[in-house]
């Protein structure tokens, strides 16, 4: 899988309103839903479904596989914009994470970006989560 090279605040402001691509596909199996539970004091899977914290967590390991950013002095997870869970997710399944760059706003120093990240299951009709995650990219 090819990850989306960025060039620098020029190139991502370029990048506004295109998919960045995909990471590769990834099973949760009820052992790291276990060391995540334990690990953060998040509830363990609730009738063999993966809780959402986990999810949105995921979403963080995904990132680095779908897009880099070059040429920047400093990239700082912000935080996140609107998340959903659309559908549950059984423990066992395998997903990925599809990311779109949504918006791109300058700020002092640099841009702030929203990257929509869907964490689709294979073989789902729908995804399991859909998070805006927001990034600041300074020069």
């Amino acid at each position: 899988m090819a990850v989306t090279v960025l060039e620098g605040l020029d190139g991502i402001r370029a990048a506004a309103g295109s998919q960045l691509g995909h990471s590769d596909w990834w099973q949760i199996d009820e052992e790291q839903v276990r060391r995540f539970a334990a690990a953060t004091g998040a509830p363990e899977a609730v009738d063999d479904v993966v809780p959402p914290l986990l999810l949105l967590a995921l979403t963080n390991r995904f990132l680095p596989e779908i897009v880099e950013v070059r040429g920047v002095a400093l990239g700082v997870n912000y935080g996140t914009g609107a998340v959903r869970f659309p559908a549950p997710l059984p423990v066992g399944a395998r997903v990925r994470g599809v990311a779109e760059l949504t918006e791109v706003a300058d700020i002092d120093g640099g841009v702030q970006t929203t990257m929509r990240i869907t964490v689709e299951v294979e073989g789902g009709d729908e995804p399991a989560a859909v998070v805006d995650a927001l990034s600041r990219w300074l020069r």
